[in-house]
């Protein structure tokens, strides 16, 4: 028998990993079960090049809980090591680095996390164990090996009697983690973080049916069937599924192939996704996975964190910040590329340039999928637009490189529910929605109800107007203003129909100068100046005499601003402020400049200018109320 020393310098080592570590130490079992795989898989190499002169088989992995011993074993069919191989990986090698780690990480290590840094995955199961032994047999024929250590710098090596080719772990739970001996508690991890590991994991066994038994049917004197109970069998509980979807070529899998790997990854998912794309690169960069369209919300952060970030199949995190677009978060799906650079506890990625790189390949290969759905079938693209319209125009407004290829495939929806694409809009109101400064103004509503008088006054002028409500529409509208030449949007609220478009053709007004600084005057003592600015057009004389509306600019600066538009909290905190248009030619207005008394004139002045608030939604509260009874009292 060997003891020796664990080649550290630091004496507390031990103490360190746990305490780093208390916040995630549930990952010893990832590491533990990444370590048996490689194990195997090294084995599957070394098997097909002849360098290990074995039997490859069907070998698993298995996971055993031993409750009355405190217990957890992990057991592999993989390479196995011998005595030297012990001596030089898990006592020299895992630690070379232990000091430079401690130096770097002695302050910072519970917010960075340390598994996988220097070799330190192993030693991981000193989180949640006392006393950790491997029992290990080498694929060449040399005797066994007996490891022990019970979280000191000391530890012991000594032969072993195991006959069976792989490796033995062998946890002593601490008693400060007793949760790892209970059942659920393995399985919930082993569902999380090695579900689709390559290798298949054994959990305990399971009772299923025996496929090679048929129950006979036999009847009775009176003819009535009776079918004996099945035959049931004992099988190894096999928890993950060592080959998922994304691992398997595009050609090979059919749409329930893609539908059945959704639920598979979102067993509380209930809605079928809306339609799936396939990664599969294997340059510059590796990288295999499919993401998938849910049905999207407008809460953008609720959609936030569903990709699944895996490493050879080993589940990483579902944190893919920096590696996927972040308009693409809001998918869902599978990314798994051995390329990518994951710091100490794979859990942080570091921004570098092969993410970049992996980062502007997913952006294409989503914007050449979605030209292609478009492509496909036109019609079934519209009727999913508004599921996915909040990740197109967020990717329009955070990648230039999608932008200039959405062209092909974003739709602009009228209130008609006609669906056009940037270049079909501009072909179809260019004639009738070109100002008289030769400008393309594009109209839009945001709230079809609420907006419906306005909607109603541009489509009598035959205009086109557009429904744009998604929450960072004002972000977009900025976006195509400054790329796309000659256009302005003007949401049609903003101003009176014909100031929003202005031709050649002016209107002119019935009211002479002085009766309009008269009105004007009028209104200035009734009409709170801290809230309205006052204006006075000469329009068609049927329409509305008092018309409100909010100027475009403050108004999208505080949309914007609302929805992140950094840096802009000046309009934010500025007071709601609107325009209150009065028409010069209207016969209510020429009735409150005629109308003899000063009291009418305030009461005509009053019910016009509430009347124009309840149009907006603006009129609330008291002054509602009092609208109200005033307007009863009117009737009688």
């Amino acid at each position: 028998m060997t003891k020796g020393n664990i080649n550290v310098s630091v004496e507390n080592i031990f103490p360190l990993i746990k305490k780093f570590l208390y916040s995630d130490h549930e990952i010893f079992l990832r590491e533990l079960i990444s370590n048996a795989t490689d194990a195997t898989l090294k084995l599957k190499h070394l098997t097909s090049i002849g360098e290990a002169k074995v039997e490859y088989g069907n070998p698993i992995i298995e996971v055993k809980i031993d409750k009355e011993g405190k217990k957890l074993h992990i057991i592999d069919q993989g390479v196995g090591m011998t005595a030297e191989e012990v001596e030089k990986y898990i006592n020299q090698i895992a630690f070379s680095g232990a000091e430079e780690f401690l130096d770097k990480y002695k302050d910072s290590g519970k917010d960075t996390g340390i598994i996988g840094h220097f070799g330190l995955g192993f030693y991981s199961a000193f989180m949640v164990a006392e006393k950790v032994e491997i029992i290990t047999k080498s694929h060449k024929d040399e005797p066994a090996a007996h490891w022990t250590c019970d979280g000191s710098p000391e530890f012991t090596l000594e032969p072993a009697d195991k006959e069976t080719r792989g490796t033995e772990i062998i946890l002593h739970i601490a008693e400060d983690s007793t949760e790892f001996l209970e059942d659920a508690k393995i399985r919930e991890l082993l569902m999380k973080y090695n579900k689709f590991m390559p290798i298949p994991i054994k959990f305990g066994t399971k009772e299923i049916n025996d496929p090679e038994f048929t129950p006979k049917t036999t009847k009775d004197k009176d003819g009535k069937e009776t079918t004996e109970p099945h035959k049931q069998i004992t099988v190894d509980n096999i928890i993950n599924n060592p080959n998922p979807a994304w691992t398997k070529q595009p050609t090979d899998l059919k749409d329930e192939d893609y539908s059945s790997f959704y639920r598979e990854l979102y067993p509380m998912q209930f809605e079928e996704p809306l339609f799936h794309i396939h990664l599969n690169v294997d340059y510059p960069f590796n990288l295999t996975g499919i993401l998938y369209f849910p049905k999207m919300t407008t809460d953008m952060n609720m959609q936030k964190d569903k990709i699944q970030l895996y490493q050879n199949q080993v589940f990483v995190t579902d944190n893919v910040e920096g590696i996927v677009p972040e308009f693409l978060t809001m998918l869902r799906g599978v990314i798994d590329s051995p390329d990518i650079p994951l710091n100490v506890s794979r859990s942080y990625l570091q921004a570098d340039g092969a993410v970049k790189k992996i980062s502007s390949y997913i952006t294409r290969k989503v914007a050449d999928k979605l030209k292609s759905l478009f492509n496909a079938n036109r019609e079934d693209f519209e009727k999913k637009w508004d599921d996915i319209k909040i990740v197109i125009e967020y990717g329009m407004l955070s990648e230039e490189k999608f932008f200039e290829k959405a062209d092909a495939f974003a739709l602009y929806p009228t209130v008609d529910g006609k669906y056009y694409t940037f270049e079909e809009l501009t072909n179809a109101i260019k004639a009738k929605q070109t100002d008289k400064d030769d400008k393309m103004v594009i109209l839009y509503a945001s709230n079809k109800d609420e907006q419906h008088s306005y909607i109603q006054s541009a489509k009598a002028k035959g205009y086109e107007v557009l429904l744009l409500d998604s929450p960072i529409v004002s972000h977009l509208i900025q976006k195509l203003e400054t790329t796309k030449e000659n256009i302005s949007f003007a949401r049609v609220d903003g101003d009176h129909i014909d100031n929003l478009i202005k031709k050649d053709d002016t209107t002119i007004s019935k009211l002479s100068d002085e009766e309009k600084t008269k009105l004007d005057e009028l209104l200035k003592e009734v009409i709170p100046s801290e809230k309205f600015t006052v204006q006075l057009e000469a329009m068609d004389s049927d329409a509305s005499p008092f018309i409100i509306t909010q100027p475009e600019f403050m108004r999208r600066m505080k949309e914007m601003q609302q929805t992140g538009g950094g840096g802009m909290n000046m309009f934010g905190n500025m007071p709601e402020m609107y325009n209150l248009i009065v028409n010069t030619n209207s016969e209510l207005v020429g009735e409150i400049i005629s109308t003899k008394t000063k009291k009418k004139q305030e009461r005509l002045i009053t019910q016009s200018l509430d009347l124009a608030r309840l149009s907006q939604g603006l009129l609330k509260g008291e002054e509602l109320t009092n609208f109200i009874k005033r307007s009863y009292e009117m009737i009688k």
